[in-house]
Order: structure tokens, then C-alpha cells, then sequence
């Protein structure tokens, strides 16, 4: 870390070592127990439908806290103070998360919704501040190096410490004591806040003020001519998430409890497509730039939607795994993408508040899509005749990732073919030639093929 420079002035230059020792803190706690939050509360005998709720719930009420740090930030006009206090209190809500449930069992999954909601408020809370200060520290020209780097280390620090999680819980679980293998998790994750909580403190705040985040009165903006592509590729994003919170919930429920898979397994799937998505970002990032993220959102839209309708056919490991591949992948290719185009389509001065807003709008469709996936995984049984056609699931929870595909589906029609994006491509190449290009098998290619074309024939008939 010692080895590059990020700056002339040695103050910023430090604080910015601070910011890598951060992320590679932050990363192990996120990594190694954020993972695990479904595992542990099914520890704690949650229901799927409790499941679900805990997967979004939390975050959903936890996000207003940008509001809170917005107002706080105007008042003190400092954003080091809050960053700092929110850190030291996400970390302190860990003792309490593993400790209240075993002190008061009866209540276990109420209070872990009370420090979940609470976890998810601090880094809420933390998030437009810490944004806000970053741009400051580092220069436009250096960006691009910095972040690369910083991202690099904290995923490479989230995927260790998620697979030693895993091979923790998959030992204690053998030895019959999966709880301390729980209170070992957390225990470690505790060190790891503090320890980015101390880097946080030692970072330098150039200037006195806050994050720029606008009243709701002065959103007038929003309807300009100029902010209408964004909005609607902001409902494209929007509605795609709220499509994949249907499912979402439920795939650690099905490992888990109805396939019976080990920690290590369920480790090992998790992990799978975190380094999938790990070792392909760059690639997608070299394609974007010469290609256009357009194509690139066009070709991982189309397959996504598919993705979990592949979970249904079998619960065979080796296969699941060949699904977290390509899932890894395209979910790399989209991410990238999909930020790339929002980040064009937003004038410099309105992105704070602009991305504010549509994160609290996913947050909350992610969580309405979490509700439908639970309604419809109640009131469905796993063995169902329609239409004279028997249908026999291997757990009634699957109705939600077919549900979860078909919005997907429904989502990627209406929208991907109305996409826009304002950098022009260096290189014009169609989707399924990008698509023949990465498979190399000529099934798969001809299916993807279809699916593109078809959102091709849309765009020529517009």
C-alpha cells in the first residue's frame, strides 16, 4: 500500500492510506458476516417469510437515515464527526445482535429486526458524508487509479474473509457448537468495524461542509427534458431490482433448509459468484469502454432474467455452481454497466441527491418484491395442477424465483431496447456477436441469440 503516491500534499496522501486500510476493514466485517445474516437468523429458527422480511426490511428503514445525516451535516457543517460517530456505532450494535437473542429467546427474530435496522442505519447514516469527503480527497485525474486499487483490496478482503467464514461455521457446526462459531463471526466482525473506525478517524477533512443533498421542495429539476432518459432508466433499474427481490431472500432458505447443503457449500456457492464477478469486472470494464455499456447492459439484461428459473430443475451442488458462474458474470457485466449509464445520464451537481433518491426507490421496491416473493410462496402450494398440467416443486418457495424470472422477463421487454447512453462507442459490435464471442457453444449462443434479436426487432420497429 506504502509503495504509490496519491496525492502531493502528504495530508491527503495519508488520509488516503487510511481510506485503503478502511476498505479492507469494512470489507472483512461485510464479507465475513453480512453473508451470513440469513444463515444466522435460520440458526435462530426464522421462518422464510421472516427471512425475506429480515433481507429487506432493515435496509428499507435503515435508509432514511441519509436523511438524518443529511440534516445533521447542514447543522454541524462537517461530515468527519458523522462518519466517524457512524461507524463506531454499527460497530457497537454487533455484541448486542449476537448476545440479545440468546439473553431473550422468545424474542429473538424481533430484536434481531431492531439491530439489523439499526446496522443498516449507521451505514446509511455514514454514506452520502463519506461520499462527499472522498471526492474531495481525491483529485479527478488520480480517481480512476485510487478507487481501482481500493476496490480491488476490499473485495479481495470480503472474499477471503466470506470463505473463512464459512469453513469457521462448517467446523463448529461438526462439532455440534454452531453458536460459537456464530459469536466468533461476529466477534470478529467487531474488531474489524473498529479497526475501520480508526482509519475513518485518522483521515483528514479538508474543507468545513456537508454533503450536498437537496429538500425534497427543490425537485423541480427532475422534470426537465434533460432528466428524462434518466428516469427512465432509473424505473429500468428500479423494477429489475424490485424483480430480483422476489427471489432474493429465498435462495439461502432453499440451500440451507431445503436442500440441506453444509456451511461449506452454501459457502462455496455464495463464493463462487462474488469471485466470478471479481475477475470479470475488468473485462467488462475494457468492453464498455471500447464497445459501449449499452451493449454490455443488453447482453447480461438479456440472460439475467433466466437465473433463477435455472435453480428449479435440480438441487444438484455441481450445478448450482455452474449457475453462480454465469450468474457472477453477468451480474459483473450489468453492475458496471448500469452505473456507468446513470453516472452519464446525471449532470455532476444533482448526482448526490439524484442517487439518494433512487436508492431509497430500490430499497423500497426491492422490499415490496420481497413481500410478493412471501405472498406467493405462502399461498402456493409445492405441488400445484393447472390447466389438467401437475406440478410438483421441491419446495413451495420456488414458485418465488419462477415469479422472480417471469418479472425479470417482463421488465427486460419493456425497458432494454429504450435504453440510451450518451458516449458513442469506439467500436460497434451487435450483442449476440459479443455473445457468440464469450460462449463458444453454439446451443447456448443460438438461445441468447433469439432473446437479443428479438429486443433488436423492437428497437427497428420504434
Amino acid at each position: 500500500m506504502n509503495a504509490v503516491k496519491y496525492s502531493k500534499d502528504p495530508q491527503v496522501d495519508t488520509s488516503l492510506r487510511h481510506s485503503l486500510k478502511d476498505a479492507v476493514a469494512f470489507s472483512v466485517m461485510s464479507g465475513g458476516l453480512e453473508t451470513y445474516f440469513s444463515a444466522f437468523a435460520l440458526f435462530l429458527k426464522a421462518s422464510a417469510s421472516q427471512v425475506a422480511f429480515l433481507a429487506t426490511f432493515p435496509n428499507l428503514l435503515g435508509s432514511l437515515a441519509q436523511l438524518l445525516s443529511a440534516f445533521l451535516g447542514h447543522r454541524l457543517n462537517r461530515r468527519k464527526p458523522l462518519i466517524v460517530i457512524g461507524a463506531y456505532s454499527q460497530a457497537a450494535i454487533l455484541p448486542l445482535m449476537i448476545l440479545l437473542p440468546w439473553f431473550f429467546p422468545d424474542y429473538a427474530i424481533a430484536i434481531l429486526v431492531v439491530c439489523l435496522t439499526l446496522y443498516y442505519a449507521a451505514s446509511h447514516f455514514i454514506a452520502p458524508q463519506w461520499m462527499s469527503l472522498m471526492g474531495e480527497l481525491v483529485s479527478e485525474r488520480r480517481r480512476g487509479r485510487f478507487f481501482a486499487r481500493r476496490t480491488a483490496l476490499a473485495t479481495i478482503a470480503s472474499f477471503s474473509a466470506l470463505c473463512i467464514a464459512g469453513v469457521i461455521l462448517h467446523v463448529f457446526n461438526l462439532l455440534a457448537i454452531t453458536a460459537a462459531g456464530f459469536v466468533l463471526l461476529f466477534g470478529i466482525a467487531f474488531v474489524a468495524r473498529l479497526t475501520s473506525a480508526y482509519h475513518l478517524a485518522k483521515m483528514h477533512e479538508p474543507h468545513a461542509h456537508a454533503a450536498s443533498l437537496e429538500p425534497v421542495h427543490n425537485l423541480r429539476w427532475l422534470k426537465g427534458e434533460q432528466f428524462r432518459p434518466a428516469l427512465r432508466f432509473s424505473l429500468f433499474f428500479v423494477l429489475m431490482q424490485s424483480a430480483v427481490g422476489i427471489s432474493a431472500p429465498f435462495f439461502s432458505v432453499y440451500m440451507l433448509k431445503t436442500l440441506q447443503f453444509s456451511y461449506l457449500e452454501y459457502m462455496a456457492n455464495i463464493g463462487t459468484a462474488v469471485l466470478v464477478q471479481f475477475l470479470t469486472l475488468s473485462y467488462w470494464g475494457r468492453i464498455g469502454d471500447v464497445m459501449g455499456n449499452r451493449l454490455v447492459l443488453l447482453t447480461t439484461g438479456s440472460i439475467i432474467p433466466f437465473l433463477p428459473a435455472m435453480w428449479v430443475w435440480t438441487g444438484n451442488f455441481w450445478y448450482l455452481m455452474l449457475i453462480q458462474v454465469v450468474s457472477g458474470f453477468c451480474w459483473a457485466g450489468f453492475s458496471l454497466s448500469a452505473g456507468n449509464i446513470l453516472y452519464e445520464l446525471i449532470p455532476r451537481e444533482k448526482r448526490a441527491t439524484y442517487q439518494a433518491l433512487q436508492s431509497v426507490a430500490m430499497t423500497l421496491g426491492v422490499f415490496c418484491g420481497s413481500m410478493l416473493g412471501v405472498a406467493v410462496t405462502t399461498w402456493l402450494p409445492a405441488q400445484l395442477t393447472i390447466a389438467g398440467v401437475h406440478i410438483q416443486l421441491a419446495a413451495s418457495l420456488l414458485w418465488a424465483l419462477l415469479l422472480s424470472s417471469a418479472c425479470r422477463v417482463l421488465v427486460a421487454i419493456v425497458f432494454l431496447p429504450r435504453v440510451q447512453e450518451l458516449r458513442k462507442p469506439r467500436r460497434k459490435i451487435s450483442p449476440y456477436q459479443l455473445v457468440f464471442r464469450f460462449t463458444r457453444f453454439n446451443a447456448f449462443s443460438g438461445l441468447l441469440y433469439d432473446i437479443v434479436t428479438k429486443v433488436q426487432k423492437q428497437e427497428r420497429d420504434r
